[in-house]
């Protein structure tokens, strides 16, 4: 069976299966000994792991309602780039003793029907989306590396090769044909982006 024969079901319960896996663990009260830069480094990964979920279920959501079997293709090569985020940032927030976000099954499943709904828009519009997605990630990102406290380099260095590879993911949408969005969507997926990474830094 090849990607083309798994219907949308398929798709979400195969992009949760991997994602799930990051549920959310007690580690006691080891919390209130940390210091405040390992208390933010935390947070901030928190942050970006829940946007890598976010991502998966996009870019899944995308795959499933894409017309071009050759988009389908490249979302879910995407998707699987963006599986190695996740497990990047998944790992340094269990190395910072902290746990990832409680609403990560409500990231994945809002934003596999984002996904899904963008892309039956048309895929040059679904292009568009995933282009001005990963332009926001890049500015969101390059906000966290001004953030991390100055002496959490691993921090640092995984964010710096998710930015390169988000930059990559916008040009290679744009050169696929995305059309750029109407200034209100994008200013409607910025809001949204904000209720997410604001409430991941805490939940």
């Amino acid at each position: 069976m090849n990607s083309r024969d798994y219907t949308a079901l398929d798709h979400l319960i195969m992009g949760f299966e991997k994602v799930k896996g990051a549920a959310p663990r007690s580690h006691g009260g080891a919390a209130t000994t940390k210091d405040a830069d390992s208390l933010r480094s935390a947070a901030l990964m928190r942050v970006n792991h829940a946007g890598e979920v976010a991502a998966q279920a996009l870019y899944a959501g995308h795959a499933v309602a894409a017309k071009d079997a050759r988009v389908r293709d490249a979302m879910l090569q995407a998707a699987a780039e963006e599986g190695e985020h996740l497990d990047w940032c998944e790992a340094r927030v269990r190395e910072l003793d902290s746990h990832v976000s409680y609403l990560t099954p409500l990231w994945y499943f809002g934003s596999f029907a984002i996904g899904a709904a963008a892309a039956a828009a048309g895929d040059k519009w679904s292009l568009g989306f995933v282009m001005e997605t990963e332009r926001q990630v890049v500015e969101h990102l390059d906000r966290h590396l001004e953030l991390l406290p100055e002496q959490d380099r691993r921090s640092r260095s995984i964010l710096q090769q998710m930015r390169r590879d988000e930059m990559q993911h916008a040009s290679v949408a744009r050169d696929a044909g995305g059309a750029e969005l109407p200034l209100p969507v994008r200013i409607l997926m910025r809001g949204c982006a904000k209720v997410m990474t604001g409430t991941a830094y805490w939940v």
